[in-house]
Formats: structure tokens, sequence, C-alpha cells
């Protein structure tokens, strides 16, 4: 007579690690979802409206890629595309040098340095109709404060906002002032992370202020400066509440961004199909060059 197995009981540890990953499957089930529901939904939602000639009170009308054929043809596009693309050059290493020079000014655990940490980022949870506000007074080109100190040096200060040559260059003076703290604090926390003592080695063998900044320094800090570029670059491409509030993409469509355009056919003309397709074009140009400065800095990173 054979002698029957005894039933296999699961021990104690067994079953606290299936507790533990039906625990963690409910909590990763609660974001995956919000992820699905507000990110991926509204997404293939898009994908479809930029296939169809949508304009909100009517019916949806499908025209296949004729919004993406529409887009080589806009010129309004392409003014866009170059005000982007001025905004990116003025605003990503004007941001990128402000935050890094005041980080290693502020690279130093005294009480002034704190204060002038906290009254940088200021700006950064400051909404954009407050530091709009300020910036129409600074700007402002009969009684504002910037020209003022500008005529001190005998210089006969611009409009501004209302000149079609310096709006641009007034809205990344905001951008950068308004959003170079947060990037200051990141260049802090890897400044913190330097080695000391490749510091002191670099300046007993003789190297100055600049030579240990640029050997041992910078590339300390390679990663925070990609992470910071990739920001910015995102950012740029990104850029509309600037121009919307300062200057409404004017004078002359010279600050008409891509996002204020795709906001204007959207939500201004009711042409969701074609900005549903200006979108993608954007994601698509912000990938593309995301990619290319992960490769380029990727490099950087591995001499």
């Amino acid at each position: 007579m054979s002698a029957t197995s005894a039933p296999v009981r699961a021990t104690p540890v067994s079953a606290t690690r299936r507790q533990q990953t039906i625990s963690a499957w409910v909590f990763l089930a609660v974001p995956v979802v919000l992820f699905a529901v507000f990110l991926l939904l509204p997404v293939v939602m898009a994908i479809g409206l930029s296939l169809t000639d949508y304009s909100v009170i009517g019916d949806f009308e499908w025209v296949g890629l004729d919004n993406y054929a529409r887009i080589v043809d806009d010129p309004i596009f392409w003014v866009a595309v170059r005000n982007t693309a001025l905004y990116t050059a003025l605003y990503v290493p004007a941001g990128l040098l402000v935050a890094l020079g005041t980080a290693l000014l502020l690279n130093r655990s005294t009480r002034t340095a704190r204060v002038f940490r906290t009254l940088f980022y200021i700006p950064v949870v400051s909404s954009t109709v407050a530091t709009a506000a300020i910036w129409f007074w600074l700007l402002n080109p009969q009684y504002g404060l910037l020209n003022a100190v500008l005529g001190w040096f005998g210089i006969d200060g611009p409009a501004w906002l209302y000149d079609s040559q310096w709006a641009m260059v007034a809205i990344v003076m905001m951008s950068v002032w308004a959003g170079f703290g947060a990037n200051m604090i990141i260049y802090l926390g890897a400044l913190q992370g330097v080695p000391g003592e490749l510091v002191d080695a670099a300046r007993v063998d003789g190297a100055g202020t600049f030579r240990v900044f640029w050997h041992v320094t910078r590339p300390a800090i390679s990663r925070a400066t990609f992470l910071i570029l990739t920001l910015l670059l995102i950012a740029a491409f990104q850029v509309f509440d600037q121009a919307y509030v300062l200057t409404k993409g004017g004078p002359g469509n010279s600050t008409l961004t891509l996002v204020y355009y795709i906001y204007d056919r959207g939500f201004g003309r009711l042409e969701m199909g074609y900005a549903s397709a200006l979108s993608f074009v954007l994601f698509l140009a912000i990938l593309v060059f995301s990619v290319a400065n992960a490769r380029v800095t990727g490099r950087e990173n591995d001499r």
C-alpha cells in the first residue's frame, strides 16, 4: 500500500512574498490606469483627430494625411518654426550659463547663500501672470526700470515688447529669469557631489580656478548638464505662456511660437484636426532634438 503524500502548505515566507507581490501590483495599477486615461487615451484621440477635419461644433470629416500635407505649404507655420528656433538658440545657452554661474557662486554653506538660493527659486513657483506683470513694468519703453538703467550709461533703450526686433529677446530674458532657479538647484546638487580631494589635488598641482573647473568640476557635473540641456530644449520647443501673456504672438508674428500657433489654430479658429497634426510635428521635433542631445552628451560623458 503506497503512502499518500501530505498536502504542501505555503510557508510563512512564501505567503508574505505573495502578499507583497499582490500589494505591489495594486499600487502600480493606480498610476498605470491614470497614465492610460490621462495620457495614452488623449494621444490616441489626437492621432485620430489629426486625420480629420474637426471643428468642435461640426461633424467629423475624414481627410487622411491632408492636414500633414497642408503643413508643408503653410507660411505661418514656418514663421512659427523660425521664431521657435530663434527662441531656442537664445534661451538654452542663456538658461544653462545663468543656472551654472549662479550655482557656482552659491555653492557654499553660508546663511547668505541659503537666502539667495531661496530668492532665486521664488520665480519658479510664481505664476506666469504675476511674472509677466513684473516684466511689463521692467520693459516699459517710457518708465521701465531696464531702459532707465540703460539711460544711465547713455543708451537709448528699445521699445522691447513693441519692437519686432527686440520682442523675442524680451521673452527670452523673462523666461531665463523665471526658470533658472530650478536648474540652479540641480547644479547645486551636482556640485556638492564633486570629490573634494580631486579639487585639492588639482590646486596642489598649480591649476587655477578655470582649470579646476574645466578639468575637474565640468566632467563631474556632466550628467546634470545633460539633464538640464534636455529640460531646456523641451521647454524651449514648448514655450507658450510668455508669448501669450506678454505679446500675443506679436508684433507682426515676431513672437509667434509653435505651441502658440497650435493653440490659435485649435482654440482660436476651432481647427482641431489641423492643430492635432501640428502637435505631432512638434512632438517629432522634440524627439529628434532630445535623441540628438542624448547622443552628443553621451559621447562627451564616455570620454
